[in-house]
């Protein structure tokens, strides 16, 4: 998927020189002076990121090392790039995704804080964790599992504890927690399961279940499992329907009588 991905990515840059020629030079450096996506993510990631104590050259190198030891990475961003162009109405093209939605480029940063964490480089990883709440407002323990066709909407204020797994194909939109209810340790954070949509202002606590294809209203507190293709909703959340899709990821519809 990526090579024709960064093929479109390619044409679409093209359009917007000519359309805006005073964004020539930032498409060109961030998307046609590279040969593959893999290049151009990590320029532009590199290049929010980097600050006086990290330079940008440095961060580069290291999500260059990561997709490289871990393809698969790359192959879930382009899964990820294509979650928000087919679910975020405000997005017309792909170029957009990467350039400029933070909660992509944020799950991204969390996958080179995840690659890190796992190959036993914990510091560095929690340096990367601090970079992206810093940068996006969003912050992810670099232990957390996320899989692919992920989407943060708007993406600000989301924070997800450290045992968190969240599925593929899930949703999430802005100032959403999953998160634990104390100072409990082990496995104390929730399991978000495929194609669920935790609606805007949610807070989901504990380790707990949100089942296959389920909805979470927008401002609910979730303290118990959710069944799959249910919605909840309230505070305590409270089960009052099922969703009208099959996957309410899909469909972004928050509206909780639907």
């Amino acid at each position: 998927m990526s090579q024709e991905l960064w093929q479109q990515l390619k044409s679409e840059a093209q359009q917007v020189i000519q359309q805006e020629p005073l964004l020539a030079s930032y498409v060109t450096a961030c998307v046609l002076n590279h040969n593959n996506l893999k290049s151009a993510l990590s320029f532009i990631l590199a290049s929010k990121l980097s600050d006086n104590v990290m330079p940008a050259a440095i961060v580069q190198e290291l999500f260059g090392k990561a997709f490289s030891e871990s393809p698969n990475i790359i192959e879930d961003a382009s899964c990820d790039i294509k979650a928000v162009f087919e679910r975020d109405a405000a997005v017309s093209t792909h170029l957009a995704v990467i350039l400029y939605m933070k909660g992509f480029q944020s799950i991204q940063v969390h996958r080179l804080a995840h690659f890190l964490w796992l190959n036993d480089r914990k510091e560095l990883a929690l340096f990367m964790q601090s970079q992206n709440s810093e940068v996006f407002g969003v912050d992810i323990h670099p232990a957390c599992k996320i899989g692919r066709g992920v989407m943060f909407d708007h993406a600000t204020g989301i924070v997800i504890g450290e045992t968190t797994v969240i599925e593929d194909n899930v949703s999430i939109l802005q100032q959403v927690t999953l998160g634990g209810t104390g100072n409990e340790k082990g496995d104390r954070h929730p399991k978000i399961r495929s194609g669920v949509l935790i609606s805007a202002g949610a807070k989901v606590l504990g380790n707990i279940e949100i089942g296959i294809g389920a909805k979470v209203g927008a401002g609910s507190v979730v303290l118990n499992n959710v069944e799959p293709h249910t919605t909840v909703v309230g505070i305590p959340a409270k089960a009052t329907g099922k969703p009208c899709a099959e996957m309410p990821s899909e469909t972004m519809n928050q509206n909780f009588f639907d």
